[in-house]
């Protein structure tokens, strides 16, 4: 309780990228500090570390997601990947990890600066051959390989962590270059639990902004027949869409 009486309000959790939708912040560091830092690779733990001291470093992929699709990779045996939007690449790092040593990633962002600075970590690592960065909007790239048929189906999994107004433009397109028996990630699809929030919740401006378009995501992947999904509250909320047709 304050001086003034009133309820004091839990500190909120200053772990970089964090977004967890857990109501208790002592659990979810419960989670970080049991499951996933002692098993962080030293190159991930090095990159957050960097990743935290940038300005927009709210951007970054979470360590226990970072964690989640590292080994969702390897279960599934991706070896051909593609990630839209990279920031300074945790994300990144984690799949170039994950990824057999002949294992490929087509890497998309409007942003080279922010991915340069991870880029020495990246490197040093010894993955960096397996990434193809390319720099600019990733709607026109993408409508160039969906015109060519060689390349429909051909990739094992895709991880989309950028503008969500897009989301459903590039769904549009992705649909066509995972197999089939392939998975595409979206990242942020409960977007600060701002989902539920009354109409009037004070909200931040990016988060009402883009909270429609990532209802319209939802709402269209929950009928979508040619995916099967299943959403997940790590992170910042991720949805799994396994194509079948």
């Amino acid at each position: 309780m304050t001086a003034t009486g009133e309820l004091a309000q839990p500190a909120k959790h200053q772990e970089v990228g964090h977004k967890s939708l857990l109501q208790s912040d002592a659990l979810y560091q419960y989670i970080l500090e049991t499951s996933v830092y002692p098993r962080e690779p030293e190159s991930m733990k090095e990159l957050r570390e960097v990743t935290a001291k940038h300005p927009w470093n709210l951007m970054t992929t979470s360590a226990d997601e970072g964690q989640f699709l590292n080994l969702l990779l390897k279960l599934i045996n991706a070896k051909n990947t593609m990630e839209i939007g990279v920031y300074t690449g945790y994300s990144l790092l984690s799949t170039a990890l994950a990824l057999p040593e002949d294992g490929k990633i087509l890497a998309l962002d409007i942003n080279r600066e922010n991915y340069e600075i991870g880029l020495p970590i990246i490197e040093k690592a010894g993955v960096a051959h397996k990434i193809d960065f390319r720099e600019g909007p990733a709607l026109p790239l993408l409508d160039e390989m969906v015109n060519d048929v060689k390349l429909h189906g051909s990739f094992d999994f895709i991880f989309v962590d950028a503008d969500k107004d897009n989301y459903l433009n590039y769904h549009k397109r992705l649909i066509d270059l995972v197999k089939i028996g392939g998975v595409i990630g979206y990242d942020n699809t409960l977007w600060n639990g701002s989902l539920v929030a009354p109409a009037d919740a004070p909200l931040r401006k990016y988060v009402r902004y883009y909270r429609d378009f990532v209802l319209e995501l939802n709402k269209a992947l929950a009928v979508d027949s040619r995916v099967e999904i299943c959403q997940l509250p790590v992170g910042d909320g991720i949805t799994l869409c396994r194509r079948i047709s």
